[in-house]
Formats: structure tokens, C-alpha cells, sequence
């Protein structure tokens, strides 16, 4: 059983900042990636940003420059650093692992419940 567990949501104006916190639980092995996603009312849902094992990052156009991704291997936790809020950030954000549960099984994507970002004009 694995669980990521999102904080740090909330209700912010525009141009102000938040941190999401995301922490992995549970029966792991190893993690390769770890990422967050978001979903606007009636969109699908999107990269916003990602952590790969190797270090290495993406993000999405909308937000290179105002986001920023981090990661504690130790404490399985990903985090990110939203600065210059619009309005149109405004969705639910949702953490994403990619991980191994035991050295022989497969990669598996898990998801977490998922933390409200309301950005108000």
C-alpha cells in the first residue's frame, strides 16, 4: 500500500505565493519520478511540474519561471514553490509518484487526494 498525502493548498492573491508539500508512505521501494499535476474546472488535467530521479526537471510553459519543483529523497517528499500566482493557476494540484514497491515489481504511478489552489484577482 502506498499513499502521498498533498499540503499546503489555500486561497491567495494574485501576484502572492504558496508551497505544496507532498510526502510518499508506505510499502516503497524506490522512486524515480515525482511530479505534480493540476485540473481546472471542466480541462484536464496537466504536467505542471516534474523531478526525475536523475535530477532533472520539467515544467510547463505557463509556469517556468514562477514554479519551482524540489525534492527530499530521503523523506520521499516533493515540493513546490508557486511565486507570482495568477488566476489562472486556480485548479486542484495532485502529487504523482512513479515507483517501485520491491526491487522485482513493476513501476507503478500513484496519485494523491489532490489540494485546492485558489488564486483570486
Amino acid at each position: 500500500q502506498v499513499h502521498l498525502v498533498e499540503s499546503g493548498g489555500g486561497l491567495v492573491q494574485a501576484g502572492g505565493s504558496l508551497r505544496l508539500s507532498c510526502a510518499a508512505s508506505g510499502s516503497i521501494f524506490s522512486i524515480r519520478d515525482m511530479g505534480w499535476y493540476r485540473q481546472a474546472p471542466g480541462k484536464q488535467r496537466e504536467l505542471v511540474a516534474i523531478h526525475r530521479s536523475g535530477g532533472s526537471t520539467n515544467y510547463a510553459d505557463s509556469v517556468k519561471g514562477r514554479f519551482t519543483i524540489s525534492r527530499d529523497t530521503a523523506k520521499n517528499s516533493v515540493y513546490l514553490q508557486m511565486n507570482s500566482l495568477k488566476p489562472e493557476d486556480t485548479a486542484i494540484y495532485y502529487c504523482n509518484a512513479v515507483l517501485r514497491q520491491s526491487a522485482w515489481g513493476e513501476r507503478g504511478s500513484y496519485w494523491g487526494q489532490g489540494t485546492q489552489v485558489t488564486v483570486s484577482s
